[in-house]
C-alpha cells in the first residue's frame, strides 16, 4: 500500500544495497548556501540551524548517511585508531561530503556517492567523522577511488573548512583532526555506524 507521506530522511530513506561502499546520502546544504541548514530530527525537515557568520565557502555538498547513528561504537572506533580516549559519537548521523564537478543549486535532495576516505574530527571531545564521497557518476570526481588521490587543494580546502567552520573569534578552536583515512576506513567507519544505528 503507497504512503501518503514524505519519508523521514533519517530513518525513512534506505542507505542501499551496495553499502558501505556506494551509500545514499541526504544532502542538507550547498556551497551556495549562506545559512547552515540542518535536518530537523523530530519532523524530517531542514531548518534553520544558523546564517553562516564567516566568510567559510562550504567547499562541497554536505549531508549525512540515513541509518546511521555516531554513538558508541563509532566512540570506540575512533578511540582505537586515534590512540586518543574519545567516550561518546556526536548522537547525529554519520557527516558526508560529495565531490562533484555539477553545480547543485540547493540542498533536501537524495544522490548516490561513492565513499573515498574521510576525516576522523573530534569535536569537543566527541567522535565526528566527516566521509569524503564522489557523486556517483561524476564526469570530474567520478575516477577517484580514494581520498589520497584527489588534488592536493581539494584536500586541503576541506581540510581547512572543517578546521574552522566553527571557530569563533577571539575563542579556543574547538575541533580536532584525528585522522584522514582511505577508503577501505570509510568503509570500516560507515558499517560501524550502521551498527550504531540499529542499537539505537
Amino acid at each position: 500500500m503507497k504512503s501518503n507521506f514524505k519519508a523521514h530522511p533519517w530513518h525513512g530513506i534506505s542507505i542501499g544495497e551496495l553499502a558501505p561502499k556506494q551509500v545514499t546520502c541526504f544532502i542538507e546544504i550547498v556551497p551556495t548556501d549562506t545559512v547552515k541548514y540542518e535536518i530537523d530530527k523530530t519532523t524530517g525537515y531542514l531548518k534553520i540551524d544558523r546564517p553562516q557568520q564567516y566568510s567559510n565557502v562550504l567547499p562541497a555538498l554536505y549531508g549525512f548517511i540515513p541509518q546511521t547513528f555516531c554513538g558508541e561504537q563509532i566512540a570506540r572506533l575512533a578511540s582505537e585508531k586515534s590512540g586518543r580516549t574519545v567516550e561518546l559519537g556526536d548522537g547525529d548521523p554519520l557527516d558526508i561530503c560529495v565531490l562533484t564537478e555539477r553545480e547543485i543549486t540547493h540542498g533536501d535532495l537524495i544522490l548516490q556517492a561513492i565513499p573515498i576516505g574521510g576525516f576522523r574530527l573530534i569535536d569537543k571531545g566527541e567522535a565526528d567523522d566527516k566521509i569524503i564521497a564522489v557523486l556517483k557518476g561524476d564526469a570530474m570526481y567520478g575516477q577517484y577511488t580514494e581520498l589520497a588521490q584527489l588534488p592536493e587543494g581539494v584536500v586541503k580546502r576541506l581540510r581547512h573548512y572543517f578546521m574552522t567552520y566553527k571557530n569563533l573569534p577571539d575563542e579556543p578552536a574547538v575541533m580536532e583532526l584525528a585522522n584522514i583515512y582511505g577508503q577501505e576506513e570509510a568503509w570500516e567507519v560507515i558499517q560501524t555506524s550502521i551498527n550504531d544505528y540499529k542499537l539505537m
